[in-house]
């Protein structure tokens, strides 16, 4: 895919640079060939050509779709080039950048005819087009918007989008729909910026205010590992303090009784040797003379 994004950036490259001095018919057979090459499915920086912008504005008509905002002024027409042959080519151009394959067939009669690779590419960007409003979408709208007889070529030229790195998603047969996860970024409308502007102030907005409560967060959280630092010290130094009586006291205790204190602890904590053993031997003496009554109390009945 790689090696392919690059041959493919320096056709367009290779196609903006003929753009620069083509006119006239030669202008126009060369957008032809741009719509027929594989692998370009943006058409911006030709459209900004200075001698296909003499020209947009010769189009028949806008492009349908709602209004999100003030219109872009025209650009300026010679009028010889206002009433040119080649007008149709240009608006077909634009078609390509900003609309989808229904709105080719709205203006056909008025439009040059597609080659089936023109058709393939538009149907293409028509479902990316798709896809940027929902990213599950169900065969029976694929097969009216790209009018296409049945799900057989429906899935080839979804299968031939994805090869060509269009799109990423995967054919869900069982269902009958097609889930995007990625595809490509088309041309933008000027009258769009404003929409992206704001969409964009909205969603730094939002930003903002999950940055804050990040912020938050990780106050209390610092405020809680200062308490429990805290906590710890101040029990570890009342340990300190304990372990330091309690050797004060028996280093007292020992110089009382002569003894080393760490013996003299050392005897504090565990029995004299043979204290076990007496009172084992208390046990038994004990239960021997019990025995030994029993029998005497039988001999005496």
């Amino acid at each position: 895919m790689a090696a392919e994004g690059k041959v493919t950036g320096q056709s367009q490259e290779q196609f903006l640079l003929l753009a620069k001095a083509a006119r006239g018919a030669a202008l126009a057979s060369l957008i032809h060939q741009v719509l027929e090459a594989p692998g370009i499915y943006v058409f911006g920086e030709l459209l900004d050509m200075p001698a296909v912008r003499e020209v947009r504005a010769a189009r028949p008509a806008a492009l349908p779709g709602p209004a999100r905002g003030p219109a872009a002024p025209p650009d300026p027409v010679s009028p010889q080039l206002a009433d040119s042959e080649f007008s149709p080519v240009f608006r077909l151009l634009t078609i390509f950048a900003y609309g989808t394959y229904a709105d080719y067939l709205a203006e056909a009669a008025n439009l040059p005819p597609l080659t089936e690779a023109q058709k393939n590419k538009l149907r293409h960007l028509s479902v990316v087009t798709l896809a940027a409003k929902i990213k599950c979408i169900p065969y029976s709208v694929l097969l009216e918007q790209l009018q296409l007889k049945n799900v057989r070529q429906l899935e080839d030229l979804v299968i031939e989008a994805v090869y060509a790195d269009v799109l990423r998603g995967s054919l869900d047969q069982r269902n009958q729909r097609l889930e995007v996860d990625y595809s490509i970024g088309r041309d933008i409308r000027r009258e769009e910026l404003s929409t992206i502007t704001r969409t964009l102030q909205e969603w730094c907005q939002g930003c903002e205010v999950v940055l804050s409560g990040i912020e938050e967060q990780v106050s209390r959280a610092n405020q809680h590992k200062e308490q429990q630092l805290a906590l710890k010290q101040q029990i570890e130094s009342e340990v300190a303090n304990l372990k330091k009586t309690i050797k004060v006291t028996t280093a007292a205790a020992a110089a009382a009784t002569s003894q080393d204190p760490e013996q003299h602890l050392t005897e504090l904590r565990e029995p004299a040797p043979g204290t076990n053993q007496r009172q084992a031997s208390k046990k038994t003496s004990k239960a021997k003379g019990l025995r030994g009554s029993t029998k005497i109390w039988s001999k005496s009945n």
